[in-house]
């Protein structure tokens, strides 16, 4: 391969869209002056706060706070309701109400008496009869498992009733189909995000809920949870690279934005976070938790995962914008780098949106049905909290675009790197011929020097004249023989 072959390829290989150029040493210095204060803050706050478990209470009974075990449908026979005494209301006769139709059904229809096994517990192979009327919606089948909750405390023959069916097969399988794909597709990459996931996961169960659970300001236990959590994701899925500490800036403002936002909104709308029998029945087994800060820390949490997106994919951006044009400088890079920023937002709002909709679906369809203006239905809590939840996270995914799009172009402009060498370095002329070789420029040369000037042709001064660029002792051996030939 040639010299001017090899300087085109290693010019070409810098400019590729690969992994991100490394930076300067002063540069990686400046982020890990910023960076390193702030983890070590989080790591001190997860010692600080880190609790040692969830405390212990007396069972209610209600809800999920009950004693459960597994069970097995191990029979059903067809009855009539009637003589289970399915229906506990007489029917009205009024088939125009829902409660005449259920109360009439359960009297003449048909209904299942399901045998049912206790399979795990200190009463094994314990079976119990659990009536399903017609138009119940879980209709069960021989051999399906079933939850089972135990109650101690009540006779026996209602100590046990069926609250669930098991679905631990289908959810696993689901898992470790969706494992299956992410390493299909993500390789690598997808094995460190998988790795990430089981961390988030790992901070959320064993840090962020006992510590709320014990009494800790769930704002601080969120802040400092997801940070954790940010730290661990993004350089876990995209390496320990300056870009990566980038994105962290830019998702640490924004989580800030977001914490301002929500706090100053959800006390001004007066937001309890009490709306159903859920946190009702948390807020009466620990009435020290704060609920408006349990739902602020919810806001948070809940923005985390979109925001690493975001901010990794403006700081991405930039990196190439800056490795395919060096001469880029901070306002060109920005304005590139937020045109593709733009694009990003809208598709990310949207999603947000049409996230916190599909999980408020049945609450919008119930305000639906009642025929309530939409004024009313906004100003209820339970929707007032889906919209500030909404809004304010959209609001810090908007913020996050300029914010990282500036940072990245501000850090990626100052980067110190060393002077590069000229793009074809002269190569110097040959000390002497080699043995059984003929002198380059022919036998008018002298060692050290370069080819002595032909008739006609005006000798360079200085040191500028031995200097020879590749391929011209051939053209000047070519053009010498020339003009011999036509001397004769």
């Amino acid at each position: 391969m040639t010299p001017p072959q090899q300087t085109h390829e290693a010019h070409g290989h810098s400019h590729s869209h690969g992994p991100a150029a490394p930076v300067s040493q002063h540069l990686r210095k400046v982020i890990a002056a910023v960076l390193i204060p702030f983890a070590a803050a989080v790591a001190v706050g997860l010692a600080v706060l880190w609790p040692g478990s969830a405390p212990a209470h007396e069972r209610t009974g209600v809800g999920f706070d009950r004693q459960t075990e597994q069970g097995q449908v191990v029979r059903i026979e067809r009855v009539d309701c009637k003589d289970v005494n399915a229906s506990q209301l007489p029917s009205t006769g009024d088939l125009t109400k829902p409660q005449g139709r259920e109360a009439q059904q359960a009297e003449t229809g048909e209904c299942k008496k399901a045998t049912v096994e206790v399979t795990t517990g200190k009463e094994k192979g314990r079976t119990f009869i659990e009536v399903v009327q017609p138009d119940a919606p879980r209709q069960f089948h021989v051999k399906q498992g079933v939850v089972v909750a135990y109650a101690p405390d009540a006779p026996r023959d209602l100590q046990y009733s069926v609250t669930d069916v098991d679905r631990k097969f289908p959810l696993t399988l689901l898992a470790g189909i969706f494992a299956l794909v992410v390493v299909v597709v993500g390789r690598m990459r997808g094995i460190m995000a998988l790795v990430a996931l089981v961390a988030s996961f790992a901070i959320l169960t064993l840090f962020i809920l006992p510590a709320i659970l014990q009494g800790s300001n769930p704002l601080i236990v969120a802040v400092v949870g997801a940070s954790a959590i940010m730290l661990i994701a993004l350089y876990l899925c995209h390496g320990l690279t300056a870009r990566t500490s980038v994105a962290v800036l830019g998702t640490l403002i924004s989580l800030l934005l977001i914490g301002l936002l929500g706090s100053v909104f959800i006390g001004w709308a007066s937001l309890t976070g009490n709306t159903d029998d859920n946190t009702g029945l948390i807020h009466g087994l620990y009435p020290e938790i704060d609920m408006s800060g349990l739902l602020l820390a919810g806001v948070i949490i809940g923005s985390l995962g979109v925001l690493d997106d975001v901010t990794v994919t403006q700081t991405s951006a930039v990196w190439e914008l800056r490795q395919a044009d060096p001469s880029m400088g901070p306002r060109a890079l920005y304005r590139a780098a937020i045109r593709i920023g733009r694009d990003h937002i809208a598709s990310v709002v949207n999603t947000l949106v049409l996230a916190y909709a599909g999980a408020a679906l049945p609450l919008l369809l119930l305000f639906s049905i009642a025929q309530s203006s939409m004024g009313t239905v906004a100003n209820s809590e339970l929707v007032a909290e889906e919209i500030v939840r909404t809004l304010v996270g959209s609001i810090g995914l908007v913020a996050s675009v300029p914010v990282t799009t500036a940072l990245a172009a501000l850090v990626v402009s100052s980067d110190r790197q060393a002077p590069e060498a000229p793009a074809t370095a002269p190569y110097p002329a040959p000390t002497g011929p080699g043995p059984g070789a003929a002198s380059p420029s022919g036998p008018d040369s002298a060692p050290g020097q370069g080819p002595v000037p032909g008739p006609g042709s005006s000798p360079g001064p200085g040191p500028a004249a031995s200097l020879s660029v590749p391929g011209q002792n051939a053209l000047t051996r070519k053009l010498g023989g020339r003009g011999r030939r036509r001397k004769k």
